[in-house]
């Protein structure tokens, strides 16, 4: 009789925080050593082996000029992918590469409105929304999210009357902080809206791959009557948790509006890195089974997460996300609720990204006492942070 062979662990359940504490982790190191950080969206787990065996073998090859007119492999590689998002038959010039997504909604800011004008955006949204707008001085026309008992909603009317005037519709798909993805029935009723009203568009799609929902993805630019107007933004930072890689890409049917605003930014922009490249083509090429499985491990963690707040903490308020690696919390209900960030660094030594961050000034006292939590770390983790948290609580 043999012996049963070991039971494999999962990498993600055997995080070292030594070794996440390394000196170029902004994540691990802004915070004193007893902190869990859990706040930028980047996440713990060990990069994809496929990722790492590619960005050793372009080390073998030189680092000089990669492709700067656009990888054609990676080209073909998204546009594949694109293809099933809704966002196939792209022409020539349709996708550009950018050292990263905030560049292109900075660029999409400066190009398509003019200092002054509103730029319209629905809130809590990830903060350089609002900082692209305010940056270049445009204004913020901020639509808040109407909130439910089974989660947030576009409020439409107030959207629409933000529209009126505007020439631009800052979207982002899926909704990043709350983990919304905009359904079939909401992304007709905002195409039709920007329709109306004359928009253009950029959609941020960087999540899309982290979904929870099992149903195909749809492109808010899938239907042809909005595409010649709308700029997706997408990169697989999030996804395959490159951060440090800095890599995007802005997409059209409408070669000449992604001309347009890449010319606008001149060589503001810069341009994606040699190791960059290699690591995307790997991720469309043989990522796929790694972001399974991290998905898999994540929808436990968001599913731990949701039921330990319901249980342990029910003044408390949370939808489980959706998309995203990231739980929106309404600890409003807190009699310190008015320093919540501080509060939970402090007492319960753990980093979160604080509610006000992700409003422009007019309305962040209406997400004040709200936090966005990472949920993208180890189980053993995750539920020491949440017992630090609840001690801190009762107190």
């Amino acid at each position: 009789m043999t012996d049963a062979p070991p039971p494999v662990l999962d990498p993600r359940d055997t995080l070292d925080q030594a070794a996440l504490r390394h000196p170029d982790s902004f994540k691990w190191t802004l915070h004193p050593e007893d902190v869990i950080p859990l706040w930028i969206a980047d996440m713990d787990y060990p990069v994809a082996p496929p990722i790492v065996a590619a960005l050793e073998d372009r080390l073998k090859h030189g680092l000089g000029y990669a492709q700067l007119m656009g990888d054609p492999a990676l080209k073909a590689a998204l546009s594949e992918k694109l293809a099933g998002q809704g966002l196939g038959d792209l022409p020539e010039g349709g996708i550009t590469f950018l050292p990263g997504v905030v560049p292109g909604i900075y660029a999409a800011v400066h190009a398509l409105t003019s200092p002054g004008e509103p730029v319209v955006t629905m809130t809590p949204i990830y903060h350089p929304f609002h900082l692209s707008i305010t940056d270049q001085g445009r204004r913020v026309a901020g639509v808040p999210l109407r909130e439910t008992g089974t989660g947030y909603e576009i409020n439409w009317a107030a959207l629409d009357a933000a529209s009126r005037g505007a020439r631009l519709l800052l979207l982002c798909h899926p909704h990043n902080p709350t983990g919304r993805v905009w359904t079939a029935d909401e992304l007709r009723r905002l195409r039709e809206l920007v329709l109306a009203r004359d928009l253009f568009v950029m959609s941020d799609e960087l999540h899309a791959d982290l979904r929870f929902t099992g149903e195909p993805f749809e492109a808010f630019a899938a239907d042809p009557r909005v595409q010649s107007r709308t700029l997706t933004l997408t990169g697989p930072c999030k996804a395959y948790n490159t951060a440090g890689l800095g890599i995007g890409a802005m997409v059209s049917h409408n070669a000449a509006l992604v001309a347009r605003v890449r010319r606008a930014a001149g060589g503001l922009m810069g341009h994606e890195s040699a190791l960059s490249v290699t690591m995307w083509r790997a991720a469309l090429k043989e990522g796929g089974p790694w972001l399974s499985e991290t998905l898999a491990y994540l929808r436990g963690n968001r599913d731990f997460l949701v039921e330990y707040v319901h249980t342990h903490w029910p003044w408390a308020r949370v939808q489980a996300p959706e998309a995203t690696y990231l739980a929106w919390l309404d600890l409003r209900a807190h009699p310190r609720a008015g320093d919540m960030q501080a509060f939970l660094l402090q007492e319960a030594r753990v980093a979160v990204h604080d509610g006000p961050i992700f409003a422009h000034e007019a309305h962040k006292a209406q997400y004040q006492g709200f936090v966005r939590l990472n949920f993208a770390t180890s189980r053993a983790l995750l539920a020491e942070a949440l017992e630090r948290m609840t001690a801190a609580f009762g107190q």
